[in-house]
C-alpha cells in the first residue's frame, strides 16, 4: 500500500500533455488541420512550449508531423485524447448532476481530473451516474 502514490507517476500523459493531443484532435476536427503555431493559439501558450510539449509527444509515438509541418494524432494518441475527453465529462456530470457542484467549478474540476482516473474507475462511475439518474427521475 505505500507505494500507491508512485502509481500518479506512472500515468501516460501530464495534465499539460493531455490538453496538448485534444488541441490536435479538435483543431482537425473544425479546420482539417493542426500546426505548432495553431496549438499555441488554441492554448494560449507560446509556440516555443507547445512545440517543447508536442515534441515530447511525438516523440512517445502519440503524434505525427508531416513534411508540411501539419500534426495528426497517432491510433494511441487518439485513443489517448478521446479517453481523456470521456473522462472528463464522466466526471463532470457525476459532479454536477450528483453531487450539484456549479458548472463552472465542475468544469474546473473535471479539467484537472481528466487525465488521472482510471478506464475501470471511469466505467463504474459512469454506471453509477447512470443508475443515480434513472432512480431520481422515477
Amino acid at each position: 500500500m505505500e507505494d500507491v502514490w508512485k502509481q500518479f507517476e506512472e500515468n501516460k500523459i501530464t495534465h499539460s500533455a493531455a490538453h496538448h493531443l485534444i488541441a490536435v484532435k479538435e483543431l482537425r476536427e473544425s479546420r482539417g488541420y493542426a500546426r505548432v503555431t495553431d496549438v499555441a493559439r488554441y492554448l494560449n501558450i507560446t509556440t516555443g512550449s507547445a512545440s517543447t510539449n508536442l515534441k515530447n509527444l511525438k516523440s512517445k509515438g502519440l503524434i505525427t508531423e508531416d513534411e508540411n509541418r501539419f500534426l495528426e494524432l497517432s491510433e494511441e494518441g487518439a485513443q489517448l485524447a478521446q479517453a481523456v475527453l470521456t473522462r472528463k465529462d464522466i466526471f463532470y456530470h457525476f459532479l454536477v448532476d450528483v453531487l450539484d457542484v456549479d458548472q463552472e467549478q465542475a468544469e474546473i474540476d473535471a479539467c484537472k481530473t481528466e487525465h488521472l482516473i482510471s478506464a475501470e474507475t471511469a466505467s463504474k462511475l459512469d454506471k453509477f451516474i447512470k443508475q443515480y439518474k434513472a432512480k431520481n427521475a422515477a
